[in-house]
């Protein structure tokens, strides 16, 4: 029997940045499927799930400087890799690294990555993997230990490899994440790459000289002495997922464990920072 799920009708107001939070927290709240709209966005998630009760707990649905409503409907099943596969366009930072599906013509960049999510998240169209992204860019990783911790797609641990990282570990607590990612290193013959499925427990007594972990803010904060214990001296922390008003706080928490800040991006809000253990 085919999967029945409920489409949720989003207006938001006003619609940007607001739509790109509201997905991104919805993906992460466990919808999988969506498409923007004229007023906001489309969102799919299975029937067999509570999303009331997920929704009172998206953060954004309560913020008082977006106006959010929705209406819901369930809906006759269908292809969603068909679906998927309509909305999806490839994506290319700084003329360097093109993000793409299988079903994409190959074309010439540094770095041309395969990603077949099956659904329109992880794909480095979400500002926080764009910033990864470009922060990656410009780091030598050639001969580094590297760890992508809530790797869901797996697609910054895939371009750690295709820049010459000797040794990656991608950790994802999801088991759809870590079964895509082990999907996704297999498309693009990522040899260098270790999946597994679990939290920050299991980088004990680990010791990497760089760390990435886009994640939200809380888990962040509570993590973040961890990454420090086995991020090895002058070893580089790149973290994402927050935005721009929960930098003092990230910033604070690092220095308690030593980390130095370095420099950060930021996009539709959004913001990347990176990090150094001296």
């Amino acid at each position: 029997m085919k999967k029945v799920y409920t489409e949720y009708n989003f207006t938001v107001k006003p619609k940007n940045p607001a739509t790109e939070i509201l997905i991104a927290e919805l993906a992460e709240a466990g919808f999988e499927n969506f498409k923007e709209t004229e007023n906001g966005v489309l969102a799919y998630i299975s029937s067999e799930k509570d999303a009331e009760n997920i929704l009172n707990n998206v953060y954004i649905m309560d913020s008082i400087v977006f106006d959010i409503s929705y209406e819901k409907q369930e809906i006759l099943p269908q292809n969603w890799n068909a679906k998927w596969e309509e909305s999806f366009q490839p994506i290319e930072i700084n003329n360097q690294c093109r993000i793409r599906a299988s079903f994409h013509p190959k074309k010439e960049v540094e770095f041309d990555i395969i990603i077949n999510p099956k659904m329109a998240f992880g794909t480095g169209h979400h500002s926080t993997t764009h910033l990864m992204i470009d922060l990656l860019l410009e780091e030598n990783l050639t001969d580094k230990t590297l760890l992508d911790m809530g790797c869901g797609t797996g697609v910054l641990a895939i371009l750690a490899d295709l820049k010459k990282a000797k040794k990656i570990e991608a950790i994802d607590i999801d088991h759809w994440s870590y079964q895509n990612t082990i999907e996704n290193i297999k498309l693009n013959n990522c040899e260098n790459i270790s999946v597994f499925e679990g939290d920050v427990n299991l980088i004990k007594n680990k010791t990497y000289e760089v760390i990435l972990a886009n994640i939200n803010r809380n888990i962040l904060l509570r993590d973040i002495p961890a990454y420090e214990k086995s991020l090895a001296k002058n070893g580089v922390l790149f973290l994402s997922g927050f935005y721009k008003e929960d930098i003092p706080m990230i910033k604070e928490k690092a220095a308690t464990v030593g980390l130095e800040y370095v420099t950060e991006k930021t996009k539709n809000n959004w913001v990347a920072l990176k990090l150094i253990k001296s």
